[in-house]
């Protein structure tokens, strides 16, 4: 029979006390995410950051190096991203709704974020956090040009019906047209709403069986 462990207290207590205390000497943001920029490395962990990324580092911005200029942090401003204006047609950008700020960084552009994403024209109804705050890849959408950025009129899908038969299949169809004396006058397609409904009832089929 195990035995029954006991409940101590007072090292319980001392667990949180510790817990408590690495949480409180954890360095912040403002810490982690700070840049040499002459040298390019992380003071605190003197990482080197990636050549690739110098470019972006002198050139653009990290999120709070934004909001930090405007009025109440920017909430109710709009802010996207160079990646996401590079890589796709449809609008993608952030719409601010709420900010916490690190008043213990210089020059208070460390914090944290939330707000409505809207990624490749689909807006989510949820409030998030913004990731990726710490990244010099942000910019500011002028409030004149807001309107027109987040203008977007979906593209219908095509949706393809007929696709054309493999080569030995095509060969074989015609051959027994042309066998049966039946003219030559369209090239034989596969219909895909008609084959995709013959697949679904043959499942149905299989799916209903005999009771055991």
């Amino acid at each position: 029979m195990a035995r029954k462990k006991l409940y101590r207290p007072i090292a319980a207590m001392a667990k949180k006390i510790r817990e408590y205390r690495a949480l409180k000497n954890r360095p912040r943001d403002s810490q982690r995410f700070a840049l040499d920029y002459e040298t390019m490395r992380r003071p605190l962990t003197q990482k080197r950051l990636p050549v690739r990324a110098w470019e972006d580092v002198r050139n653009e911005n990290r999120l709070f190096t934004l909001l930090c200029r405007q009025p109440r942090f920017g909430v109710g401003r709009t802010v996207t991203r160079k990646s996401w204006l590079w890589e796709y047609d449809e609008p993608c950008y952030w719409v601010i709704t709420k900010v916490k700020v690190d008043y213990t960084a210089e020059n208070m552009d460390h914090g944290r974020a939330w707000g409505y994403l809207t990624f490749r024209g689909k807006t989510q109804e949820e409030v998030r956090e913004i990731d990726k705050v710490m990244y010099h890849d942000w910019r500011m959408v002028p409030k004149h040009e807001e309107e027109a950025f987040k203008k977007f009129t979906p593209v219908p899908k095509e949706t393809i019906q007929y696709l054309p038969y493999p080569p030995l299949l095509r060969a074989m169809i015609l051959a027994q047209r042309q066998k049966e004396g039946k003219p030559i006058t369209e090239e034989p397609m596969i219909n895909l709403q008609k084959a995709m409904a013959s697949s679904l009832s043959d499942g149905k089929e299989k799916a209903v069986g005999t009771p055991v």
